[in-house]
């Protein structure tokens, strides 16, 4: 039988509830479905509260993660009850990596994430160019929404370092949003190389997961399917 267990875990500056359309088309074609609501305030803590997710299940799992929650299940992906990831235009990086090591250099012409200065420990994203760098494919007055109820990140969130990146030992699906500017579809590419995963390509903003759930549920289903 296929894996019926699929684990959803969010990114920064948005909560789980993003994940809605997702998961109606999910739990539609008989899947249960849990969501984390990760704190990000430290990797620590969101690899703690997706490997609580993990502990109450009866069997294996997809564990999924979109943007910052790819760097999540790339640490909380070694849990037993683990049998395959799913990035969503993630972070997948390996040993001693964080989101901050990765976008520290971007190449000349890349999007630069609109991320404000610190303040207290916490980061948002700039609300005048939320929706042109996280969510340009969603509608206008949900942006809108998406800006104004931002998350904050926790600059440690976002310096968390992955020890043992479990795509090197599990196997590993990768959708790549070829429209996203947060996250440049190239550096998409090369990490999902990297870690040999078997990969999509959709068009679709950083807010894909909001955008286009029937794809992004599509690509969780083939993980699940895969691992009969």
């Amino acid at each position: 039988m296929a894996i019926k267990n699929i684990v959803l875990v969010h990114g920064n500056f948005v909560d789980g509830s993003g994940w809605h359309g997702v998961y109606d088309h999910l739990t539609a074609d008989g899947y249960r479905v849990a969501v984390v609501q990760n704190p990000t305030l430290s990797l620590g803590g969101d690899v703690a509260a997706t490997r609580q997710v993990l502990d109450s299940l009866d069997g294996p799992a997809v564990l999924v993660g979109h943007s910052y929650g790819g760097v999540v299940i790339t640490e909380a992906g070694n849990h037993p009850n683990v049998a395959a990831l799913v990035y969503i235009n993630a972070f997948a990086p390996d040993t001693g990596e964080s989101v901050s090591s990765m976008i520290a250099d971007p190449p000349p012409g890349a999007p630069v994430p609109p991320i404000l200065p610190p303040v207290d420990g916490l980061v948002f994203l700039d609300r005048d160019k939320f929706a042109a760098a996280f969510a340009a494919d969603v509608p206008e007055k949900l942006a809108a929404f998406m800006a104004d109820s931002q998350v904050p990140a926790g600059v440690d969130a976002l310096g968390g370092a992955v020890t043992e990146p479990a795509w090197r030992s599990k196997p590993s699906w990768y959708l790549v949003a070829t429209d996203d500017r947060m996250i440049p579809p190239a550096a998409q590419r090369a990490m999902s190389e990297r870690a040999k995963a078997t990969v999509t390509e959709t068009p679709g903003s950083h807010a894909v997961f909001i955008s286009r759930p029937a794809v992004v549920a599509e690509v969780i289903s083939q993980a699940a399917q895969g691992m009969k």
